[in-house]
C-alpha cells in the first residue's frame, strides 16, 4: 500500500478503481470485483425495508435510513414566496430516505 497519497484530478471509473485496488493489494481484478459486489450486498441487507436500517463502513461513512411520515393535504396555507397570498399544499405519501454521513477519518481526509 502506498504510504503517501496523491490527489486525483478526475474521478475514477469502476474499472479504474478495481484495477487500482488490485494493484495496491496484490489481489486479482476478479477477486476485487467480487469483494465490491459482496459489499453492496451487505449494505443492501442492512438497509432493506425490514432490516436494521444502518450500515457503517468503519472510519469512512455511515449509511442509515430515515422514515419520513406522510403529510396530509392542506388548504389556504400562507405562500412563503408571495406574502398575502394563500396556496393549497398537496398530500405526500410516507417515504424512506437514505442518509450518508461522513465519519471523522473521511472528514480529516477532505481537510488535508
Amino acid at each position: 500500500m502506498a504510504s503517501k497519497t496523491t490527489a486525483l484530478k478526475e474521478a475514477m471509473s469502476k474499472t479504474q478503481l478495481i484495477a487500482e485496488l488490485a494493484e495496491n493489494t496484490g489481489l486479482g481484478k476478479n477477486e476485487v470485483k467480487t469483494v465490491l459486489d459482496e459489499l453492496s450486498v451487505v449494505v443492501e441487507r442492512h438497509v432493506k425495508k425490514s432490516a436494521v436500517g444502518a450500515f457503517t463502513l468503519p472510519g469512512l461513512l455511515k449509511i442509515k435510513t430515515v422514515k419520513v411520515p406522510a403529510r396530509k393535504a392542506q388548504k389556504n396555507v400562507p405562500n412563503p414566496f408571495r406574502p398575502g397570498e394563500t396556496m393549497d399544499v398537496a398530500a405526500r405519501p410516507a417515504s424512506v430516505k437514505v442518509r450518508v454521513t461522513p465519519l471523522k477519518k473521511l472528514k480529516d481526509m477532505a481537510a488535508s
